[in-house]
């Protein structure tokens, strides 16, 4: 029996000794799986840093006003001076350019395209008649009436008198509140001012007629005394903004050459008015410091020079309540009301 025994527990031993050692086996591999496994992990671990790594090192890099050589696409703002000759990086930077393009307001590279309720500032660089057609924005027509002097465009005339009104051409077709857009534009005024103003002269008709008197001299062409349904009269002003023949036409002293585009031209008439305007914002009426005024005229007044525009004076009373009742105009969008857009 002890014989028996001791084979028994022989044969045992040597069956554990084989199980142990295929445990040991497969430890052994699971420990290798790991340390690869491990490994992989590692790799991807650093390449995952590595790449957020580079990342922030271009994050930190300005790339503003350069150009990708290989595709050519603008990635900054300003588009001059490209320099050509750098061939050790990705990107060749180039310089702005020294001023705004015309109709932009801002220091390069920042340059922006003011909104059509900014007034720029005396001695700005205007935008010209193609940048302001290209801003308008469209507009329904409210005033039909209008649309035989809404399609005519005037011509540059060449008048005399400023710098400003040289430029006048009247160079624009489209309804009545896309003219004024253009204007506005043209001239760097508030476009809610054209807007108001003309409601205020005319309730945006350009076959309104204002100013009516006795004097056969101060009759336009075509327009003697009695000829409009006045008798013995005849008006003086014309347009959507009410122009003046002896103020701005062949009545005034020397003669301005403006007519007839007054009354055949809605973009013309309003054109030449705000000419006028841009004149005075600028500080080049310095005759109004010479005659009836109140203060001192200098330049940058918008609302000032509206008034001028009516009472031909400073801040006096007539130009003040007349700058009133414009002001109430802006300020209740009075274009906007049913009773405005109905009128006919």
């Amino acid at each position: 029996h002890k014989h028996n025994l001791a084979y028994n527990l022989s044969g045992g031993q040597g069956r554990l000794c084989k199980t142990i050692r295929k445990i040991a086996y497969t430890v052994k591999q699971k420990r290798e799986e790991v340390r690869k496994h491990h490994s992989f992990l590692f790799a991807a671990v650093f390449g995952i840093v590595g790449a957020v790594l580079i990342l922030i090192s271009h994050a930190a890099t300005p790339v503003n006003n350069a150009i990708e050589p290989e595709s050519g696409v603008l990635t900054g703002t300003a588009i001059a001076n490209i320099d050509t000759t750098a061939s050790n990086s990705k990107y060749v930077a180039f310089q702005p350019p020294a001023s705004c393009l015309v109709g932009q307001v801002g220091t390069p590279p920042n340059c922006t395209i003011p909104p059509s309720t900014t007034t720029l500032p005396p001695g700005s660089v205007l935008p010209d008649d193609a940048t302001c057609a290209a801003r308008v924005v469209k507009a329904p027509e409210i005033r039909p009436q209008n649309a035989t002097q809404n399609t005519t465009a005037g011509s540059n005339k060449n008048l005399t008198g400023s710098a400003f009104r040289a430029k006048v051409d009247g160079n624009f077709t489209g309804s009545t509140d896309e003219i004024l857009q253009w204007v506005a534009c043209k001239w760097g005024i508030n476009g809610d001012v054209v807007r108001a103003q003309a409601a205020k002269e005319s309730y945006w008709t350009m076959s309104a007629k204002g100013d009516w008197t006795t004097v056969a001299s101060s009759c336009p062409p075509a327009h003697g005394l009695g000829v409009d349904g006045t008798p013995g009269q005849c008006p003086e002003s014309y347009s959507i903004i009410q122009d003046r023949w002896n103020y701005f036409g062949g009545g005034a002293n020397p003669p301005i050459n403006s007519w007839p585009e007054v009354e055949t031209s809605t973009a013309y008439a309003l054109d030449l008015a705000y000419s006028s305007w841009r004149d005075c914002y600028e500080g080049n009426y310095g005759w109004l410091n010479t005659v009836d005024h109140t203060g001192t005229y200098a330049a940058g007044d918008q609302w000032g020079c509206v008034g001028v525009w009516f009472a031909g004076r400073w801040l006096t009373t007539d130009a003040n309540t007349y700058i009133s009742a414009v002001q109430n105009n802006y300020n209740t969008k009075i274009w906007t009301t049913s009773s405005f857009i109905s009128y006919r």
